[in-house]
């Protein structure tokens, strides 16, 4: 078992970390910077730093973005050391029973989409539905669904439930669709962009219906035993079918991190070496769709130069752009069907954060939100695009509040606009 100290000792202080950091730049003080977090942790193992509520504010205002680990001499896992900081406040304080539930939906599909299910017919009676935007203002009192928030609404059929399980080709390549679940509930048009694309690139698409949540709400909140459950399941139905297919293929940048990072630490630290062993049979096999398409097909050499009156401006997601520096493929694959138009700093964080930073704390997303859209706002470009639904929920809401009428849509929308039916 891990110890903190062995991380935050080989801390050598030197501050890189801080100018990036998204907790630091809205709340800056030391002890919510990453070196202070790392600090803290190591206080709490040796004991003389308690785990109270002053604790709990403090590893939960973490927006767990990665710019420290990937600006870190060292490559420090402070990430990691979080969410083992937020298991031990969860132990200790418990879930609230709001995510209590809504990690049940993320262990029980069936659950999900009858949630999913009646959640479209209800907004669809009680709430006034923003066409362009696909979401909906809600009136609950619910730390997510305080009045006045811009969420996502339901729509009438999954993307899961969209699509027979095999669409065939010409059977000379096979991939795979882990869709997550604002692709796979939301954000639908993300799917139905993959699947066009996939068949004008003649690529057989198996569907696995049985895919559960990647965990990373659960992970990320500290509910570790909801995290190992759904590990375990996905793992034990890709082994199904891994040997078939030639990619799982993700569009959400969240999921593919979790799938492709998160799960092989959380494994190394709580699950025993044949996990590990099944595991890494899978892990080379995942890819987030930007990257997949630019490395492994013609995609970009297929695509005319069509509209290039259309101005995209690009944000890079966290969870490619700071984790796997997946950033000019996406770019690339944008810039052959419309023109870039670089924002301020596109690596700074949307400001989501979790379901912690949504719920209890959203008053620090948004003063994220707020900068990320005033940087957006700046942009002579009709669309904001990411490879991230959930930055696409923040970026859409804060880009509302500052009066921004730029639309979002993820890069596969894009692409698939541009081919010919």
């Amino acid at each position: 078992m891990f110890k903190f100290s062995e991380v935050s000792d080989l801390c050598i202080k030197c501050g890189k970390c801080i100018p990036g950091c998204t907790i630091h730049r809205v709340n800056p003080d030391e002890a919510t910077s990453p070196r202070g977090f790392l600090d803290i942790l190591k206080g709490v193992e040796e004991g003389y730093i308690p785990i109270d509520k002053t604790f709990k504010d403090t590893v939960e205002s973490c927006f767990l973005c990665n710019q420290c680990v990937e600006v870190c001499p060292n490559s420090l896992p402070t990430d990691f050391m979080i969410e083992n900081a937020r298991k031990k406040v969860a132990e200790k304080y418990g879930i609230a029973w709001w995510k209590k539930a809504f990690f049940f939906l993320l262990r029980h599909r069936w659950a999900y989409d009858l949630v999913s299910k009646l959640g479209f017919y209800f907004q669809t009676c009680s709430f006034k539905i923003e066409e362009e935007k696909k979401s909906i203002r809600s009136r609950f009192n619910l730390p997510l669904l305080h009045k006045g928030r811009l969420l996502p609404a339901f729509r009438q059929k999954t993307f899961l439930k969209k699509y027979p399980e095999n669409i065939k080709a010409s059977g000379k390549r096979k991939i795979a669709i882990f869709i997550g679940c604002l692709a796979n509930y939301n954000y639908t048009e993300v799917g139905d962009a993959l699947v066009k694309i996939l068949k004008f690139l003649d690529i057989d698409i198996f569907i696995p219906k049985k895919q559960a949540c990647c965990g990373a709400p659960a992970y990320f909140t500290g509910d570790f035993d909801t995290t190992e459950y759904l590990i375990k399941k996905n793992i034990e139905y890709f082994e199904s079918f891994i040997d078939e297919v030639e990619a799982i293929l993700i569009p959400e940048a969240t999921c593919t991190a979790m799938m492709k990072k998160d799960y092989e630490e959380y494994i190394r630290h709580y699950m025993d070496e044949e996990w590990l062993k099944r595991y890494k049979r899978i892990q080379n096999k995942i890819f987030g769709t930007t990257e997949w398409l630019y490395k492994y097909t013609d995609l970009k050499d297929r695509l005319k130069n069509i509209d290039k009156y259309t101005k995209v401006t690009y944000h890079d997601a966290c969870h490619f752009g700071k984790v796997f520096n997946i950033r000019k493929e996406p770019r690339s694959l944008i810039s052959k069907v419309a023109e870039i138009r670089e924002m301020e700093d596109p690596d700074v964080c949307c400001g989501f954060g979790g379901i912690t930073i949504q719920s209890e704390k959203f008053h620090l997303a948004q003063k994220e939100g707020f900068i990320k859209a005033e940087m957006i706002k700046k942009v002579d470009a009709e669309i904001v695009s990411a490879e991230c639904s959930a930055c696409r929920m923040q970026i859409t809401e804060h880009l509302d509040k500052v009066g921004d009428n730029k639309l979002f849509k993820h890069p596969l929308e894009i692409i698939a606009e541009a081919i010919d039916d």
